[in-house]
């Protein structure tokens, strides 16, 4: 304390509100350990068990089904562990995992180089945005204003001490898409971003026109997309993307109440873009005699290189759940994403419509194409709907008045979503919940 010169620890925590910190410790009874024990069942009885609810909740992080077998080949123990892998001569099994990873996502997203991989969505965006800045040597990262809330919190966080600036461009109040005349970079933009489908679940049918205007500029243009959506929606790289970002988790894993995530990286190839691109890139090589053998061909880490020049810092356990997502991806194929799409497209048509026809609510919010997520807007108290739902073991819809003011033009709206996990049955337990709230 004498080196820090403070007379106490209080003013290290000077950043806590007041109202979260304890002045004096907890007045706890005294209990042995098998009232311990019976304490702590008792709160934890308190917990919902998930595969007795039903999840509409839309926002980002989805239950979808994860079969069995991905269980099983990712806890072997040559994979399960919370590390990444540092020392290639004695991991070989990890590197190879991870390089088909990166083969299959390539291919799903027909990008040319993918890494292996960031923490979720949001910070594999904030890194493509800090990749952008250093390879343009400019400062303007333009946004569109239907992308997700906290994905935009957390590139502005990462944006700080960057020097980097934020612009946002419009989207069609109707229709849920951005508004393509509302997009105009300049000289000194570094990245235009779009997402699709967009955080209200649209589908967005203007992406290769957003990349050409982009482009006309000298900016780079970043797309981020939902991995599993590209069994039926056209890849970043057909729609002319630099970079792609997107999130991954339900690719084989769970929810896990937020994580852990995937956030996918790839760049089409340039080498401008693939050294600057953060994380690991593993690559396979030979032998002088021949034998078959996997490196790290990308180490951007401070623990690699000089630390002035390292990109990353991002470790523990992504690379398991890039391992995960490539069982998945390798068990699924082709035709089985593509049956999963369409399983999650007529379910999202026929919750629109069901809802729809509902008296007290109003869906679709937008006229257009929408992809798991979609808009519920209603004259009832979302709080109120919610806590009545979950009466009823139904997780209903996000309220976007959750965000502040930031939607206040679509009325009070709540963003719902289904997947395949949901059965027709399930579908119209919600729509006969809903029926009876008030």
């Amino acid at each position: 304390m004498r080196i820090l010169g403070l007379e106490d620890i209080d003013p290290l925590f000077s950043d806590i509100p007041q109202s979260l910190i304890k002045k004096k410790p907890p007045d706890l009874p005294s209990y042995d350990e098998i009232e311990v024990e019976q304490v702590f069942r008792r709160i934890i009885s308190e917990n919902c068990c998930l595969g007795e609810w039903k999840f509409f909740l839309g926002g980002g992080c989805w239950f979808h089904y994860v079969p069995a077998v991905i269980d099983e080949v990712s806890s072997k123990q040559e994979f399960y562990t919370s590390y990444t892998p540092y020392q290639a001569e004695i991991s070989q099994g990890a590197l190879q995992a991870i390089f088909e990873y990166q083969s299959l996502m390539a291919e799903l997203l027909e990008m040319d180089v993918v890494n292996a991989s960031h923490y979720d969505w949001s910070t594999a965006l904030a890194e493509a945005a800090l990749m952008t800045m250093r390879i343009t040597k400019r400062k303007e990262i333009l946004v569109p204003e239907n992308m997700h809330p906290e994905r935009l919190e957390v590139l502005r966080t990462y944006l700080f001490g960057a020097g980097g600036r934020i612009r946002t461009y419009s989207f069609d109040k109707k229709r849920g898409t951005v508004l393509l005349d509302s997009l105009d970079p300049n000289s000194d933009t570094a990245m235009v971003y779009l997402e699709n489908p967009n955080f209200f679940g649209v589908v967005e049918d203007e992406a290769e026109a957003v990349g050409e205007k982009a482009h006309s500029k000298g900016a780079l243009y970043v797309m981020g997309v939902d991995p599993l959506s590209l069994g039926i929606l056209k890849p970043p790289g057909e729609c002319g993307a630099d970079i792609a970002v997107g999130e991954g988790q339900h690719l084989g894993s769970y929810p896990s109440f937020g994580g852990p995530s995937l956030g996918i990286m790839a760049a089409k190839w340039d080498l401008r873009l693939v050294r600057q691109m953060p994380g690991r890139l593993i690559g396979m090589t030979w032998s002088k005699s021949g034998v078959r053998g996997y490196v790290m061909t990308l180490q951007t880490r401070e623990q690699h290189i000089r630390q002035e020049r390292a990109t990353s810092n991002i470790t523990t356990n992504e690379s398991l759940m890039a391992i995960r997502a490539a069982v998945y991806l390798s068990l699924m194929g082709a035709e089985g994403l593509r049956n999963i799409c369409m399983k999650i497209i007529g379910n999202t048509q026929y919750l629109i419509e069901e809802i729809g026809s509902l008296d007290k609510f109003e869906s679709p919010v937008f006229d257009q194409v929408h992809f798991r997520e979609f808009l519920v807007r209603s004259s009832l108290d979302w709080d109120v709907v919610n806590s009545q739902l979950r009466s009823m073991k139904i997780i209903g819809g996000l309220p976007l008045s959750r965000f502040g003011e930031k939607f206040r033009e679509l009325g009070n709206s709540a963003l719902f979503c289904t997947t395949e996990i949901h059965s027709k049955d399930d579908l119209d337990l919600l729509v006969h919940a809903l029926r009876r709230v008030s």
